[in-house]
């Protein structure tokens, strides 16, 4: 397969996975972004700044290098690039990053729960740890150096205070499942602690 194939594949596969993350609330209008690397390279595809995220198209997307030069593209990449490219300078293992902005994993956490894994069975399969990471000034190196040594820690979720969710994947439909697994569990996590409270206070 020639390289321009490898990139229009690439570049589909972000803009359906935007689609989906955008129907299920975890990106809105202009928040949000998401990578896949190129394989076997130092190259990503990266989602823009300040375009909408639902109706996003493929010449909307830019190609970088994990130092932050861009190759290709019109557009100015997302504020969140340097937290992307540290993490593939981290983990060669890492193919696909997406920053989505879950809201009721963010609830949980400005409320100071931390996520349980162990209530949801796929979340035990897909989910290999969660770290944290506390309120730093989105779109900043000292943001992504933050990140990059949590990832460094063999996790596939970083939530950042206040801000959102970091899901890294072998590939971008992985980094979408682990993204949405995350949101399930922060849901039902919430849902039966209520319930639990609620019941405590019948009794």
């Amino acid at each position: 397969m020639s390289e321009h194939q490898i990139d229009l594949m690439i570049k589909e596969d972000i803009l359906t996975v935007m689609r989906n993350l955008y129907r299920r609330g975890l990106v809105s209008a202009l928040t949000g972004n998401v990578s896949v690397r190129v394989p076997k390279t130092d190259v990503f595809w990266i989602t823009p700044s300040g375009i909408f995220k639902g109706g996003l198209r493929a010449d909307d997307l830019i190609k970088m290098n994990i130092y932050g030069d861009i190759i290709e593209g019109g557009n100015k990449p997302s504020s969140e690039w340097r937290f992307h490219a540290a993490i593939y300078r981290a983990r060669p293992d890492v193919n696909a990053i997406i920053h989505a902005h879950n809201p009721v994993v963010l609830a949980l956490n400005i409320a100071g729960v931390r996520l349980d894994l162990s209530l949801l069975s796929e979340v035990m399969i897909f989910v290999k740890g969660i770290e944290y990471v506390p309120y730093v000034e989105p779109g900043t190196e000292e943001l992504a150096k933050l990140v990059a040594e949590k990832a460094l820690l063999g996790v596939n979720v970083v939530v950042l205070e206040r801000h959102g969710v970091v899901a890294m994947g072998r590939n971008i439909y992985e980094a979408q499942t682990i993204a949405e697994s995350i949101e399930d569990l922060a849901t039902v996590q919430l849902m039966s602690n209520l319930v639990k409270f609620l019941y405590s206070q019948s009794i």
